[in-house]
């Protein structure tokens, strides 16, 4: 029987106001995975205002209890680690070793978001006048915004929920339509790990119809977003113009540098790792690799080999890379980018074709600027490959986008890395590792249209607190003891 999710607001399952409900499909068939409740803006507003009430209570608690519950929520997903892996296959196509990463991540960020709980530290200052003590103190804003995407729902929920519970706010979430039964669950492991009714609240539904009323909400304090720059930058108005936070977690077109001292086996791992894990549906994969020419040739053909090795098999094999492009809309984009390309003379060196919902991992060379695929973000296993005649050329085309997420660097040259690390607009840099990585408490974000802010549990109390000023007028003629 396939299993019906209702809304989660105020700590219990609720029917949504509009009585509708939307199939979820496992993208490996587009069989009906679940059902979920529609939610509308009567539901965003019944959510919200329980989020409200339960701060007003919840923000004067204890950084102790705050560490405690999400302790006890990192030990419950330790418990339950199968059932988030079996959730993270069928309902977005993970294959296992993405899964096994996600939970285990989340795992971390808890763990790590319970000990910025009690590092939410003010200062005292100096004051100018005499006998006055000064002193700066944090505070919680309030109701957080979260909204979610599908490619990384546990993650994401991990990101956007834990930190703003560690600091004293309590959530509203959006999760992706494709994703919701994850949002669900990680809410009900949330609950039995002791948090209030009311401090996480989840609301399914289409984000065209209801994200403008949930970031737009006067109680809503603050927005953490992930998806598209486009919704990202009509996020960043609807905020903007109520003079409110927004964490905005957007597009990447990655590059790659390789030049021609690196290893080239290893550059080979780290370009299959970070462009095809999860089929490419990934914000850091590696769509652009940069290849100094003394190695190009050399790079494209065991490039091409590995590629074509890459398993397209069982999604809980552990030798399985690729799974399904996650629906028809985002298959219809990638065929797009690849049948331009190749209508405009780029050649298809590997991939390309489908077998079933699965791209094969594509590799496009001869790419130039009136190719889509070019400047526009794929999301999906394409990558283009550019020859490049020295380190500067290579710098100058890394920065060629109006994209600046991550970027990655393979030489056996420190001084040459160092250059371009410090030179690549880009809000993350890595050095002989992947474009594709993250830790629990790391500044992570991007800049140009990847995004505002950084989210991390190090940073996280930057946008989820505001600074108070207080100070004490002590009698300056006082008697001496």
């Amino acid at each position: 029987m396939t299993k019906q999710h209702e809304l989660w607001i105020n700590g219990e399952h609720c029917k949504p106001t509009s009585g509708q409900y939307f199939d979820v499909l496992n993208p490996i068939d587009d069989s009906v995975y679940c059902t979920a409740a529609e939610g509308n803006d009567a539901d965003i507003n019944k959510a919200v205002e329980s989020a409200q009430a339960c701060f007003n209570s919840y923000g004067k608690g204890l950084a102790k209890d705050r560490e405690a519950m999400l302790c006890k929520a990192a030990d419950l997903l330790e418990r339950d680690r199968q059932e988030f892996l079996d959730i993270l296959i069928d309902e977005i196509g993970s294959p296992i070793n993405k899964a096994q990463f996600e939970v285990q991540y989340a795992i971390g960020h808890l763990r790590a978001a319970a000990g910025s709980a009690r590092r939410v530290t003010g200062q005292t200052i100096p004051s100018d006048t005499p006998g006055r003590l000064s002193m700066s103190v944090r505070k919680p804003l309030g109701v957080i915004a979260a909204i979610t995407p599908f490619n990384v729902p546990l993650i994401k929920s991990a990101k956007l929920i834990a930190s703003p519970l560690a600091t004293g706010n309590t959530v509203v979430l959006l999760c992706s339509e494709e994703a919701p039964s994850l949002s669900y669950r990680f809410a009900q492991l949330i609950h039995e790990a002791g948090f209030p009714a009311g401090a996480l609240n989840v609301v399914s539904g289409f984000g065209m119809d209801i994200g403008d009323f949930l970031t737009g909400h006067p109680l809503v304090k603050t927005v953490m977003f992930t998806g598209s720059s486009r919704v990202g930058q009509h996020i960043s108005e609807i905020c903007g113009k109520q003079m409110k936070h927004a964490v905005l977690e957007l597009g990447g077109k990655n590059p790659l540098i390789i030049l021609a001292d690196a290893d080239i086996d290893k550059a080979i791992q780290t370009a299959v790792f970070g462009m095809f894990l999860y089929q490419g549906q990934a914000c850091m994969a590696s769509s652009r690799i940069i290849v100094e020419a003394p190695v190009y040739d050399e790079f494209i053909k065991k490039f091409s080999a590995a590629a074509n090795g890459l398993s397209l098999g069982d999604l809980r094999e552990m030798s399985t890379i690729l799974g399904p492009i996650i629906s028809p809309r985002q298959r219809d984009r990638i065929r797009h980018h690849i049948e331009d390309a190749r209508e405009k003379g780029a050649t298809v060196l590997t991939g390309g074709e489908w077998e079933g919902n699965r791209c094969q991992p594509t590799i496009l060379t001869h790419v130039n600027k009136d190719m889509t695929v070019c400047y526009e973000e794929t999301f999906g296993p394409v990558t283009s490959v550019y020859s490049v005649d020295d380190i500067d050329a290579a710098l100058e085309m890394a920065n060629d986008t109006r994209y600046g997420l991550s970027a990655a660097i393979c030489t056996t040259n420190i001084n040459s890395a160092l250059m371009l690390a410090e030179n690549i607009n880009a809000g993350m840099v890595h050095i002989n590792a992947p474009t594709l990585y993250d830790e629990p408490h790391v500044p992570f974000g991007g800049t140009g249209e990847s995004g505002f802010g950084r989210e991390g549990v190090e940073v996280d109390a930057d946008v989820l607190t505001e600074w108070k000023w207080i100070t004490i007028q002590l009698p300056t003629d006082a008697p001496a003891h």
